[in-house]
């Protein structure tokens, strides 16, 4: 049983100082990873250099001008490998979505000063606009089906400055599959766990109680009270992550957790409430520590 947990979160005054950070931060992080690298001149400034896609799941395209606000969200979109099909409902890279993005960026706006668009923007490793985007969220990671030529712009985009949280994958199968992308496109590094003292997660809120955030299917009872009975299909839950060769966080994952239905359930009166304040804190958390190191 997990019974609601009252958060400590740093005083406000932390909030404006990060915040400012933030903002400088953002605009270095984005001259960065739209700095030629090893590609030739010049760099994609208008329509025709952009790449086309001819998907038709992409309901959010990157805009032609690029991002409007500090922060913007941007969602990866990959294909489905063999072992799995479209997905219910909804394509698995877009699942959570347009709950997910739209309760959790309205927290993000209320909960911090950033300057944060209200949606996300749908990227694939192919579009140079990737550049553009220095946080790349990623749910179902265990089903993505990743050539080399696209594991090998994850690689640049990563070394080049970019954040990549990787949500939604549980148990040995989907870990393997996820694990198996990231040896391609980070063949020098390993994946290690996130200590729970570390910046990562606690940058801005303290997280002083990690309990497994749950998908709303696997929550079997709730009274109201606090009283709520999970049954997830993997256990334990790991926060882990890759570091940079100058020991920061360039990838964190979420393995054997939802964090995005924890976003995407925040008005659902049966998914607790504890389970979403802790999504919340650790989405917040992840995206201040990208946009200041």
């Amino acid at each position: 049983m997990h019974k609601a947990t009252n958060y400590r979160c740093k005083r406000p005054p932390s909030i404006s100082i990060v915040a400012n950070v933030v903002t400088i931060t953002a605009l270095l992080l984005k001259l960065t990873l739209a700095a030629a690298a090893e590609v030739p001149a010049p760099l994609p400034t208008s329509d025709q250099f952009r790449k086309v896609s001819i998907r038709t799941d992409i309901v959010n395209p990157p805009p032609k001008t690029g991002p409007a606000n500090e922060f913007h969200l941007a969602r990866l979109v990959f294909d489905v490998n063999s072992q799995h099909g479209w997905g219910p409902g909804r394509p698995w890279w877009r699942i959570d979505w347009p709950e997910a993005e739209m309760h959790f960026l309205q927290g993000l706006t209320r909960y911090t000063v950033m300057d944060a668009a209200s949606d996300s923007v749908h990227i694939e490793l192919s579009d140079n606009s990737l550049f553009d985007y220095p946080w790349l969220f990623v749910q179902q990671a265990g089903r993505w089906r990743i050539n080399d030529a696209d594991a090998q712009t994850l690689r640049e985009y990563l070394l080049r400055g970019g954040f990549l949280l990787v949500d939604d994958i549980h148990g040995p199968a989907d870990w393997n599959t996820f694990a198996e992308v990231m040896r391609r496109a980070l063949p020098d590094s390993r994946i290690e766990d996130i200590a729970a003292e570390d910046s990562a997660i606690n940058i801005l809120y303290d997280m002083d109680h990690r309990i497994q955030i749950p998908g709303r299917r696997h929550i079997m009872s709730n009274d109201g009270q606090g009283n709520v009975q999970v049954q997830m299909p993997y256990s334990p839950h790991k926060w882990k992550g890759i570091k940079d060769t100058k020991g920061r966080w360039m990838v964190a994952i979420n393995y054997n957790m939802d964090m995005g239905d924890s976003w995407e359930h925040a008005n659902d009166p049966y998914y607790p409430l504890d389970m979403t304040s802790l999504g919340y804190r650790l989405g917040i958390n992840y995206i201040v520590y990208a946009m200041t190191h």
